[in-house]
């Protein structure tokens, strides 16, 4: 599993780069709307991941789910923090999310052995 972690990050900085090289406003502006939505404001960093990890399990979204979980894993999360987040997404979007709290559980073993 570790080597999907960086199969994980590759991939996405190598498309980020190819579709942010096409020099589209709209997606310019979007890609810098997501980065400035999880700075620290009313809600700090970490309470933004976890929201956003409790939102990507519920819309079923495995790649911002792996994208919100190493975010949480830098942020210094406990293992106890993630699987309560799991627990609110499972509950807020039902028993649909359980495959995506199964590979969520799969990257965050991975995230921790490191």
């Amino acid at each position: 599993m570790e080597n999907s972690i960086q199969e994980f990050n590759d991939y996405r900085q190598k498309m980020n780069d190819v579709i942010l090289s096409k020099d589209n406003l709209v997606l310019k502006r979007l890609w810098n709307l997501d980065t400035n939505t999880y700075d620290d404001g009313a809600l700090d960093k970490k309470t933004k991941e976890m929201l956003g990890l409790v939102a990507s399990m519920v819309l079923r979204c495995d790649d911002c789910i792996k994208y919100h979980l190493q975010k949480c894993h830098e942020l210094g999360l406990s293992t106890e923090e993630v699987y309560e987040i799991f627990a609110v997404a499972n509950i807020v979007g039902g028993t649909i999310v359980i495959p995506h709290t199964r590979r969520g559980a799969e990257f965050w073993e991975a995230l921790v052995k490191g």
